[in-house]
């Protein structure tokens, strides 16, 4: 799922790019499915209708979630580097929350 905070036409572009054969993302959330309050938008991770506490969320800002701080996992803002490996130095994280998960250990709301 990709949820952004960005405009509908913007969130199709960044699709193009991330998933150019429509094989990878299934569902694509943006500035309209996010909650509006004072002129800012974040991201309310009820709205995908899933487990929170099966449910994290990769974003370089807290802001996008304060409601839901603790399933936030910070990673830096991309700026486009081809180089950049962020994303992958996550997946040992990842694989252990997913594990934790399958076992139902732990009561950690991410």
């Amino acid at each position: 799922v990709i949820y952004t905070t960005a405009k509908k036409d913007y969130a199709k572009k960044l699709l193009e790019v991330l998933d150019p054969k429509k094989k990878l993302i299934r569902h694509c959330l943006s500035q309209s499915d996010c909650v509006c309050s004072q002129g800012c938008y974040w991201k309310d991770l009820t709205r995908l209708g899933r487990d929170l506490a099966k449910t994290v969320a990769l974003d370089h800002t807290m802001q996008g979630f304060p409601a839901q701080a603790a399933n936030w996992i910070p990673v830096p803002p991309w700026s486009g580097d081809p180089q950049d490996e962020e994303l992958l130095r996550l997946i040992p994280v990842l694989g252990q929350l997913g594990q934790e998960v399958r076992c139902g250990a732990g009561d950690r709301q991410g």
